[in-house]
């Protein structure tokens, strides 16, 4: 069986959507003749923890820890924050941000590059030189963010020749965000340098969309192949829960300025005030970090009876809650790229059979999954009339019991199927 090691920052116990991309392809990789290593942190800051990950974990897998020091401390220290908090993306910790917040990301931008994990580089780089030089892998894989993962494997193929898969779940200078880090025009180009670095020299590029797939390739990556994240079969073999009796409208994940679904909290209000039985029924549930102004919005529109909030679930009670509910939201980030973001969560919502209500673009990837399995409905971000009417539509079925779960066959997302598409890649890496 051939081998590939996985480097990944993100792996269990790390909790969040974010460990699963990886931890999925190294569960069903034996399946398709590949063995995976794994290349980790050790000492990791993770913003959440889930120990029920582990079970994903392939029996006998080896797993290399490489001790890590991240610079949290410093911004919590900078920030105000307490050492024991854990730290959320930066963008989401402040929707007014203060001058020292500023600063700690203008730190993150021009002094951690690629990220706050550039100090694990280095000794994950020496670690791994003399761990291959023992024990031969086929194929490195790497994923970001961080993209210190892929800073890593670059190294490694330097130093040893390993082919080299990069996979990305978000883009690296494209990503939403990247504007947010104050660059100065030095920091930007050393990013860019990194960034054409795995271009040039990774033998597979793989990114989660189609739509980024080409702004990969716009700034020359080439030949760029999706795999998008997906859901994974055993998560929802023994999920049995009954369906809310409200008329619930569900969110999983973070929610932070930019992911506001200002019109969609200003169409329930206008529903509720006209409406007292939609008022009586209506639940907005909303489980992760979410932004101060987002809460002030909602509340200050009426609907603070109505708002549900839980700070962190585990997985297991995510996907039970998914279940239950009556619609899941799917609120995309109101920013340039929005066309091309794919929340992992979505995959999951497909899952759950319940329908879904995408808040962005038509045109965007996630609209166009959505519809096409049949799965839901979509809102653009300031479509009032269009938001009103889709509501009132779910609203109505929900009252006759007719919202019902969809069952179009969904099986090209499955993990285990996008785990056999990235194994192709890997076997056309190690062809003679």
């Amino acid at each position: 069986m051939k081998k590939v090691l996985i480097i990944s920052y993100y792996w269990p116990p790390a909790g969040g959507i974010g460990v699963h991309r990886c931890l999925k392809f190294a569960k069903y990789l034996r399946e398709f003749g590949w063995d995976p290593v794994i290349h980790t942190a050790d000492g990791a800051e993770y913003p959440a923890l889930d120990e029920g990950n582990f079970k994903d974990v392939p029996k006998d897998a080896v797993v290399i820890r490489t001790k890590i020091w991240e610079p949290f401390n410093l911004f919590k220290l900078i920030t105000g924050k307490k050492k024991e908090e854990r730290i959320h993306n930066v963008f989401l910790e402040e929707d007014k941000p203060t001058l020292a917040h500023k600063l700690g990301i203008w730190i993150r931008g021009n002094i951690f590059i690629p990220d706050a994990r550039k100090f694990w580089i280095r000794p994950s780089v020496n670690h791994l030189t003399k761990y291959l030089q023992e024990n031969h892998v086929d194929v490195l894989f790497t994923n970001g963010p961080p993209q210190s993962n892929h800073m890593i494997a670059y190294s490694v193929k330097k130093k040893l020749g390993i082919p080299w898969h990069a996979d990305f779940q978000d883009p690296w200078t494209q990503v939403d965000y990247f504007p947010q880090l104050m660059l100065n025009p030095i920091s930007m180009k050393i990013h860019k340098a990194m960034e054409q670095r795995v271009f040039k020299n990774a033998d597979k590029v793989t990114i989660c969309s189609n739509t980024w797939k080409h702004d990969l390739e716009s700034i020359g990556a080439k030949d760029v192949a999706v795999i998008v994240w997906g859901y994974d079969e055993d998560d929802f073999k023994d999920i049995k829960v009954e369906l809310s009796s409200k008329f619930t409208l569900s969110h999983y994940g973070s929610l932070g300025p930019d992911r506001n679904a200002k019109t969609l909290w200003k169409a329930l209000s206008i529903l509720a005030k006209e409406d007292s039985q939609f008022a009586n029924d209506l639940e907005i549930e909303l489980a992760g970090f979410i932004g101060h102004a987002i809460i002030k919005e909602i509340e200050s529109l009426g609907l603070k009876n109505n708002l549900v909030q839980f700070n962190h679930l585990s997985r297991k009670e995510s996907l039970e809650r998914m279940h239950r509910s009556q619609v899941l939201l799917l609120i995309l980030n109101d920013m340039p790229n929005v066309n091309g973001r794919l929340p992992g969560k979505l995959f999951e919502y497909l899952a759950s059979r319940r329908p879904t209500l995408v808040i962005g673009p038509e045109e965007s990837d996630a609209s166009k999954i959505v519809h096409g399995v049949n799965a839901g409905y979509t809102c653009d971000f300031d479509d009032l009339d269009n938001t009103i009417k889709t509501v009132k539509e779910l609203y109505g079925k929900f009252k006759q019991g007719k919202l019902e779960a969809n069952q179009t066959d969904i099986s090209q997302y499955t993990n285990r199927n996008l785990t056999k598409k990235l194994a192709g890649y890997l076997d056309l890496i190690v062809k003679p």
